[in-house]
């Protein structure tokens, strides 16, 4: 079976990054549906019961444009990746897909960086659970709150969701990826790909195996390979804002601090792209970050351990609500 301080600038900083939501999509598309799916083997029978009947009682509209086009997949998979089709219709969700975290800010104060008027992850996902629980609630209402939870549960373990550097969660730090250079997607924007957020959603996943996986094959392999610590994981207290502090500093520790060329700790200004902060992403550009063999051992153990944690936790929360 699968398995008017420092702390001012930070805050008004963080209010800032909210009002522009990461380009890419978390994980991509293989990275939310093996969540997913490694979250549905782990569903009990009552749970996986209630969530089907929420998914198949109202429908995706089939009318939204889909960026993930992946056939075979049952409704619940399917979800994973709804919350980024819906949010070029809701552009007002943006912001539930991550906490900007500036580098070197304390957990003590990680509340400042989700302000109520925007919402970051972690008040996305306790709204949408209450919406769950609302039985009252209106078909439609509770489809779409499942939808969410699926996906912004795989969003809060994105590292490069937890943290930024003025960077738009790596978004503005160009890098060269086993041979493929940085070119300028948007000059406007300075705007640039590949990217570390780019290559943590999808370009380190896509080089975890020799072949080309399935999101069902990769989501099989994490299940046997992490099954000692799923008990662990399953048993854990449900805590958004720890799960957001753990991916920082997976951010902090590997996502940044494993970059060939050190990337200095930005102080936290209002930037609205990758054109702000004096230019940062050419500034990042400069200098040449190189990610090739030793970058990709370090990050793919993190990455592959937050897919697994990911979609165990996602099962647990589920499980939670339907006993």
């Amino acid at each position: 079976m699968l398995k008017g301080s420092l702390l001012g600038s930070w805050f008004f900083a963080a209010c800032a990054f909210f009002l522009v939501a990461p380009a890419a999509h978390a994980w991509g598309c293989k990275g939310h549906e093996t969540v997913a799916l490694l979250a549905e083997a782990h569903l009990t029978p009552a749970a996986k019961a209630m969530a089907f009947k929420i998914l198949n009682a109202n429908p995706i509209d089939p009318s939204l444009s889909r960026y993930c086009k992946d056939p075979g997949l049952d409704a619940f998979a399917d979800a994973s990746t709804w919350a980024d089709d819906e949010r070029q219709v809701k552009p007002e969700t943006g912001a539930w897909h991550f906490i900007d975290i500036p580098r070197g800010a304390p957990e003590s104060i990680l509340g400042q960086f989700c302000p109520p008027a925007a919402g970051c992850v972690t008040t996305a996902l306790a709204a949408q659970i209450e919406i769950l629980r609302d039985r009252n609630r209106s078909p439609q209402a509770r489809a779409e709150a499942l939808r969410f939870v699926i996906h912004l549960v795989g969003d809060i373990h994105q590292p490069l969701h937890d943290a930024t550097n003025n960077d738009r969660g790596g978004n503005c730090v160009p890098v060269e990826f086993f041979g493929h250079a940085p070119r300028e997607t948007n000059t406007t924007a300075e705007s640039y790909s590949p990217n570390l957020h780019g290559v943590w959603d999808t370009s380190i996943i896509d080089r975890l195996s020799p072949g080309p996986q399935t999101p069902q094959q990769l989501a099989q392999r994490l299940d046997e390979n992490f099954e000692q610590q799923e008990s662990g994981w399953n048993s854990e207290t449900i805590n958004f804002n720890q799960w957001a502090w753990e991916g920082h500093q997976l951010a902090e520790s590997t996502a940044y601090g494993r970059l060939p060329v050190n990337v200095a700790i930005e102080k936290p200004l209002d930037i609205q792209s990758c054109a702000d902060d004096h230019h940062i992403s050419r500034r990042m550009l400069e200098l040449n970050e190189d990610l090739e063999d030793d970058y990709q051992s370090a990050a793919a153990p993190v990455v592959e351990e937050q897919l697994a944690k990911a979609g165990i936790r996602l099962a647990a929360l589920l499980n939670s609500l339907w006993k």
